[in-house]
């Protein structure tokens, strides 16, 4: 048969043009997964925060001793407040979006925050809009999600175009 009437299966062909990381192929179904891109993991985070905290604490402990007071409680806020930091970066560090498209449904899962979600659509009922530099809708007339938090928005349009393709090809 040609090739028009039995699409390419494989990601290398069905995406070749795509500015995208090329999907997965798992049960059936294409699966694309973004992470936010965090540079240490929680772990380490943590024996950075107590790296620092010691740190602090031996200056203010020190500048105390020699006279200065007011260091103390100075160090004691700059601790509050990195600290307040870093559990704001460790709460998003395991934020994921996952999206799969097979012949039976349109599965978009996402965490954010800690907080998780699921929506299913029917694969013929989707409805995929790239908004500008916003995020890519994904819906149909009652449920709608937004996607690509984890793309830069020069590359949305393009998660757009692969997913309505792979609807197309499953």
């Amino acid at each position: 048969m040609t090739d028009a009437l039995c699409p390419p299966q494989d990601a290398q062909t069905a995406f070749s043009g795509s500015l995208l990381t090329r999907p997965l192929r798992e049960q059936n179904a294409w699966v694309w997964r973004f992470r936010r891109n965090c540079s240490i993991t929680p772990r380490q985070l943590l024996g950075v925060f107590v790296s620092f905290a010691l740190g602090s604490a031996l200056l203010a402990v020190y500048c105390w001793s020699e006279g200065a007071r007011l260091v103390a409680p100075f160090a004691a806020i700059e601790v509050l407040a990195v600290g307040a930091a870093l559990l704001v970066y460790a709460r998003h560090a395991a934020d994921y979006e996952r999206i799969s498209i097979s012949d039976q449904a349109v599965v978009v899962e996402w965490a954010f925050g800690g907080r998780e979600g699921r929506l299913e659509f029917h694969p013929r009922r989707v409805r995929i809009v790239a908004e500008g530099h916003g995020l890519v809708q994904v819906g149909d007339k009652t449920r709608q999600v937004w996607i690509g938090r984890h793309l830069r928005p020069d590359r949305r349009a393009v998660l757009a175009r692969d997913l309505r393709r792979a609807i197309l090809l499953s």
